[in-house]
């Protein structure tokens, strides 16, 4: 028998899961991005009579939630796309979090009374990163250049761990009363450096585990889970980053795992991933709903209007505030360079601007602020703590549901999707799959040319491949002048799909006439599913 309590929480999770994925179901029905929905769910859920009342943990939001997400985050981003704008990425990254979190910690100041400094920087600190989940999950749904959500994403990865070294060297200056700027610079130094050197460190042992060890595809796919948590269990033994232990081993993996994993555990493991993932992602989401009437209880001096005041006041500075660092960013590099205009293509006014809109807050703000402490070491209660969470969960409603709503409108307004990419999506499918395929022509001719003139088999296979490489250039021809060919193409791939519907309808109907093994049945199944994979994530 499980203990009672431990059986009652198993069901609320449970009961939160079931919930979050119908919620899911429900936005994607009413076309509302479901960061957004689940946010305004979990707030309507909390009001619901009887239903218990949901006290987070604030170490375990850093400790279950934080380094698989940001794990995810580091392993799907493209090192290229990342290197390619480094600059725009680290300015907002970098600069725009201290430069936010400093106005922000000022203007608190002046804004509620009581309220110090170093309190003003944490909750700057907390407030300053925008989340990658919410403006992606946003943008999906809506046609934007790769370089918009090339940025985005490389953003998220670096301006977590910069605004909680904010947080961090903010909290320590409020429970200790003292702050030296060379021993916080030089601490700075110390905890972002060795993060990064622990996280590179214990990513190379575990790409050496995949690679030399007996492994499966579910025992790579189990060590992809145990990499991030021990990444960030260790740094943060020792005092160091756990954030960019996890972002920097995760970026390695990720540029590796080409050497590592084959294709079965690629499969496998993109697949737990991406569920796992959204499960985590929506769990925040509908907890950050669902915390609020907790911390409206806890306001304790303040009126519920003053707070909602200064919450609101809070949201318009950090909107403001970002949507004013994009266009000196984006453009005073380019008129104090002749190689970056000459390297790379005008933003134009429509780039900041999406950018600028696309500053939704999250699971990491969300985190930071359920981890201040609730006393001081003296034992004293922690000054403004509540004022501090209930700010943080209007910036993060106020950025999500307004923001969030109105960023598919923006983007409409300003046409950035109109803006054309160097080499449309179809031509570099059909350039990348005319690659492979002359590549392997050529391998077989120097290597197989014997196999070739004896083998069927072989030859049928080197002849499959030349019509493949023919059609394939003949469509790359075709894509630059006739649209027509390009509707055929589409056409095509509509059959294909309905094809592949009815071999997948004549599957059910072997199974049930006890004719062939189960087990062969499944492997033509997975490959009908590959196949169609295949076509679907196709460009259109």
């Amino acid at each position: 028998m499980l203990p009672h309590n431990l059986h009652a929480t198993i069901l609320l999770i449970l009961g939160l899961l079931l919930a979050m994925l119908l919620l899911v179901m429900l936005g994607q029905k009413l076309r509302i991005s479901y960061p957004i929905f689940l946010v305004l769910a979990g707030l309507a859920l909390s009001f619901v009579p009887g239903l218990p009342r949901i006290v987070i943990d604030p170490d375990l939001i850093f400790l279950i939630f934080l380094p698989p997400l940001l794990y995810q985050a580091a392993w799907e981003t493209s090192w290229k796309d990342f290197w390619r704008w480094k600059r725009p990425i680290l300015l907002l990254a970098l600069g725009l979090v201290f430069f936010t979190s400093t106005l922000v910690a000022y203007a608190s100041r002046r804004l509620i009374p009581g309220f110090t400094l170093p309190l003003g920087f944490l909750l700057g600190g907390i407030i300053s990163p925008p989340d990658a989940v919410a403006a992606t999950s946003v943008l999906k749904g809506v046609q934007v250049p790769r370089r918009i959500t090339s940025i985005l994403e490389g953003e998220s990865l670096i301006n977590d761990a910069s605004s909680l070294i904010v947080f961090r060297f903010a909290l320590a200056t409020v429970v200790s009363g003292t702050f030296v700027w060379q021993e916080a610079i030089s601490s700075f130094l110390l905890v972002s450096g060795m993060g990064v050197v622990v996280g590179l460190v214990l990513a190379h042992g575990f790409y050496l585990m995949h690679r030399y060890l007996p492994t499966t595809p579910s025992i790579n796919t189990v060590l992809t889970f145990i990499a991030p948590y021990g990444m960030y269990l260790v740094a943060e033994e020792f005092h160091f980053s756990g954030v960019l232990a996890v972002v920097s081993g995760g970026l390695l993996m990720s540029f590796r795992s080409h050497r590592v994993f084959d294709a079965d555990t690629r499969l496998q493991a993109n697949s737990v991933w991406a569920s796992v993932g959204f499960a985590l992602n929506g769990l925040v989401f509908i907890l950050i709903g669902l915390e609020l009437p907790q911390v409206v209880e806890g306001l304790g001096s303040y009126s519920l209007p003053q707070a909602i005041t200064y919450g609101l006041l809070i949201s318009a500075l950090v909107m403001l505030i970002r949507l004013l660092w994009m266009f000196p960013a984006a453009f005073v590099p380019r008129w104090l360079s002749a190689s970056i205009r000459a390297s790379e293509t005008s933003p134009g006014w429509q780039g900041p601007v999406v950018i600028g809109w696309a500053g939704m807050r999250g699971v990491v703000s969300l985190a930071s602020a359920l981890s201040v402490p609730l006393l001081l070491t003296d034992g004293q209660a922690f000054p403004q703590r509540n004022l501090i969470l209930f700010i943080t969960f209007v910036v993060i409603l106020v950025t999500l549901v307004f923001q969030g709503l109105t960023l598919p409108l923006v983007i409409r307004l300003s046409g950035v999707g109109q803006l054309e990419e160097p080499i449309p999506a179809e031509e570099q499918e059909a350039g990348i799959r005319l690659r492979l395929r002359r590549v392997a022509l050529h391998y077989m001719a120097q290597h197989y040319a014997a196999d070739v003139q004896h083998n069927e088999l072989i030859r049928a296979l080197q002849q499959r491949m030349q019509a493949e490489a023919q059609r394939t250039g003949n469509l790359l021809e075709a894509l630059d002048y006739d649209e027509t060919k390009r509707q055929a193409l589409q056409r095509y791939h509509q059959v294909l799909l309905h094809v592949l519907r009815v071999q997948r309808e004549e599957l059910f109907v072997l199974r049930h006439e006890d004719v062939f093994d189960e087990e062969m049945l499944r492997h033509q199944e997975a490959q009908l599913d590959l196949d169609e994979a295949k076509i679907s994530h196709m460009p259109h």
